[in-house]
């Protein structure tokens, strides 16, 4: 396929006209309109289902509940291309690994279970029983459990994730990798060790009643449409919006309603961020540092004056812990430490704390701009104790905001999809199914793409996802994933993970979110829990494309069944009526007392969070500050020119690629380009358009580069670079990953760039 490129700059605002005529071109080519037109209409909706994209909150209020990317979601699913063993029988699978990501997904729905041919590299159809039996022969023959890894998606329903991780320990394992591994595992990290609850401590609502929100690492443009009305709003009743973010993205700046038509029509937009400062890549918690050291200085002046501070005091003694600690480090924090690792000046940073000091009312938000830094943790720490100087927890309008990624990406750990369950978790398990759990702690996805190269494990299963894709280190992940034993992909579509098969290989198709699911029992809904702690039932309303697809919670059962039999858990049961599942995790898991009742809950129930409420499980009973150092240096002794972060294209969720456009940063028809600073392209010597070669500095003396991509100057501070992932997944060490979490440092890439030396000359307009 062959597309038009071209770099020009975008000057329209988010959303609007331009959102519109992306949608509408993409339901057009789904070749499924009218079909797709209906989906819409009732995604995220009650006896609807829940978008398959991000996992921001329904408002339940908007005649539609869709936006742009979620669109792009829904008829990317629901098309009527379609694969099956005829298309493979004429394309090897080394030829399809030549394909670009766009190309595999392009081809169309997986109908059909299908087995990798070593001897012909073609995959072929199998039978569901017989892949079944596959499976529970490779895990039977392993020499112990901890052989078998299982990888999860965040778009798994709560129901299949139950029973994946019920499955996975009944075998004897806790190796459970998932996405969250390599993308917020800092944002629950962080908040545990801080306040005792792993999750985001708002209502939707509370954006309507904040004085001001401030923005870390994310761009909702692009990877979570719908928080721009959430924005606007907040911005329409006077609340101030401080973004940090590296790059100027549009989404930030302005955005125009595509449900107010004299926005689509006009020119008129509502700005968003009040004041939007830029950090270095991995400067947030020396920004946020840099505006407590400003707050305490105008606090202890107050105090010496004989009035009150401006912090909390009353909420600070009674409800946290070690605040002292932590302002004996702000004050072993220089402010020239602060200003060189942040990249931004004094003046700059006391206007943000102005902003702060003056609201009554504070939401902090943030993205994975903040989790993929070594030092993520505690930068996630930093910013739960700039709201607890203000006690700018458990009340309306204030809290912690983590936007998670993936629609139920939150909902799969809250079912247990954790290579570190608690003991509560693993107790309650133990005592409702009759089994011992194994209690060591498993892998994560970093640790189980390690436990490969060493030829550690047999069985790969992935419930969902493209790990090939997802993962850092490429040329490693893809090896690691050749060496297991059995590769077991549950996807809608071909992706690059299927095309680096294992010794023996299962690709078996799954249903998507948009599609009737119908069991023995009747049609079944399934559930997912968005960001906000609200669990929404999802029931498809398309019909399936094939009568040989089944459903994620299916599949489950029925390997599960394959392999453990019936004799703790009728597993075939189960699938039949997912009533039941739900039945069992009221029984185990707390906040779902009678669940099937409460899924009738027009918009859903919340889960409810015990750090809102101000009960704080930690070792004091209290809110913990952190009083974590500022890192010396973000590299150690690393020399590099530059660092690099890994970002999405605005036709793009995680490693789907809808398109090769990114229209709010003026690309068209690529994707190896390399956002730079344009003072820093006329230091190297180097013009727009110029191809170049961008390579990894690290040390343990591994080649890590990519080549012939693009040079576009953009709005982006001197020192840092951006590219579209997973074409620099590559440059990512396997070794280089947070603190305490273990994530892949995706933001954080230490590298240097030259001309691509075949090309030296070459010129691309």
């Amino acid at each position: 396929m062959k597309f038009k490129s071209a770099i020009k700059p975008y000057h329209a605002a988010a959303g609007g006209w331009g959102s519109l005529e992306a949608t509408t071109r993409f339901v057009i080519d789904s070749k499924h309109a009218l079909k797709n037109l209906r989906n819409l209409m009732r995604m995220n909706k009650a006896k609807g289902f829940d978008c398959p994209g991000c996992a921001w909150g329904d408002d339940n209020k908007s005649t539609f509940s869709f936006c742009e990317n979620g669109a792009k979601a829904v008829t990317w699913e629901a098309t009527r291309r379609f694969i099956d063993h005829e298309f493979f029988a004429q394309h090897s699978v080394s030829k399809l690994y030549q394909q670009s990501d766009y190309f595999l997904e392009y081809q169309g729905r997986l109908t059909e279970p299908l087995r990798y041919n070593p001897q012909t590299d073609h995959y072929e159809a199998i039978r569901w029983d017989d892949a079944f039996a596959l499976i529970a022969q490779h895990i039977k023959a392993m020499d112990h459990p901890d052989q078998m890894e299982l990888y999860t998606s965040g778009r798994a329903s709560n129901e299949a994730s139950y029973l994946y991780q019920v499955f996975g320990r009944m075998t004897g394992t806790n190796n459970f990798p998932d996405c969250s591994n390599m993308c917020h595992e800092a944002s629950g990290g962080g908040l545990k060790r801080s306040i005792g609850v792993g999750k985001g401590t708002i209502h939707l609502n509370d954006f309507d009643k904040a004085n001001a929100i401030f923005v870390f690492g994310q761009n909702p443009g692009t990877n979570h449409p719908r928080m721009l009305h959430s924005l606007r709003h907040a911005a329409e009743n006077g609340a101030q919006i401080v973004t940090f973010n590296t790059l100027r993205e549009r989404g930030l700046e302005r955005f125009a309603d595509p449900q107010k038509p004299l926005e689509v029509v006009t020119p008129l937009a509502g700005t968003i961020s009040t004041y939007y400062y830029q950090p270095n890549l991995g400067g947030d918690m020396a920004a946020i540092r840099g505006m407590a050291k400003a707050l305490l200085e105008t606090h202890r002046l107050q105090l010496a004056n004989g009035e009150n501070g401006i912090f909390d005091q009353s909420f600070i003694d009674k409800n946290t812990h070690g605040v002292e600690a932590w302002f004996a480090e702000i004050d072993n924090t220089a402010w020239t430490h602060i200003t060189h690792q942040s990249g931004l000046s004094e003046p700059q940073l006391r206007d943000a704390a102005s902003v702060w000091q003056q609201a009554e009312r504070v939401i902090c938000t943030w993205a994975m701009g903040i989790t993929q830094h070594k030092h993520s943790l505690n930068t996630v720490r930093e910013i739960v104790n700039l709201q607890l100087l203000g006690g700018h927890l458990g009340k309306p309008g204030a809290g912690l905001c983590p936007v998670r990624g993936h629609s139920n990406v939150q909902g799969n750990r809250t079912m247990g999809i954790d290579e570190k369950p608690s003991a509560a978790l693993l107790d309650s398990l133990a005592a409702h199914f009759d089994f011992e759990p194994p209690r060591k702690q498993g892998h994560n996805t970093v640790e189980a793409i390690a436990a490969m190269l060493r030829d550690e494990v047999k069985v790969l299963i992935a419930l969902g996802g493209n790990l090939a894709a997802a993962a850092p280190d490429s040329p490693r992940t893809e090896e690691a994933l050749k060496r297991c034993g059995l590769t077991v992909h549950i996807s809608t579509k071909l992706n690059r993970s299927h095309l680096v098969p294992g010794k023996a290989a299962l690709i078996l198709p799954t249903l998507g979110r948009t599609e009737e699911d119908m069991q023995a029992s009747g049609r079944q809904f399934i559930t997912v829990e968005d960001s906000f702690s609200m669990v929404h039932a999802s029931e498809g309303i398309g019909k399936p494309i094939a009568s040989t697809q089944r459903s994620e919670t299916a599949i489950v059962c029925g390997i599960a069944n394959a392999v453990l039999g019936q004799e703790k858990l009728n597993w075939l049961a189960l699938a039949d009526d997912y009533n039941l599942i739900r039945n069992h995790i009221a029984a185990t898991l707390p906040g779902f007392k009678d669940f099937n009742q409460q899924c009738e809950k027009p918009g859903g129930f919340y889960l409810g969070n015990a750090a809102a409420q101000l009960r704080f499980n930690t070792p004091t009973g209290k809110a913990e500050f952190s009083a974590a150092p500022l890192p010396d240096s973000l590299f150690g002794e690393l020399n590099a020119p530059f660092t690099l972060q890994t970002l999405r294209s605005h036709d793009q969720y995680n490693t789907t690629i809808y398109g090769l456009d990114d229209r709010y940063r003026g690309v068209y028809g690529q994707r190896e380009v390399l956002f730079i600073n344009a003072e820093d392209l006329a230091e190297l010597g180097l013009q727009d358009g110029d191809l170049v070669d961008i390579e990894t500095v690290w040390n343990d003396g591994i080649t890590r580069k990519v080549s012939g991509f693009k040079i576009v100057p953009y709005n982006i501070p001197r020192g840092n670079l951006a590219a579209y992932y997973p074409e620099t997944n590559p440059l990512v060490p396997l070794s280089s990953v947070v603190d305490g979490t273990g994530t892949p440092t995706s933001k954080s890439v230490p590298v240097k760039i030259s001309r691509t030396a075949s090309l030296e000359t070459q010129r691309i307009a």
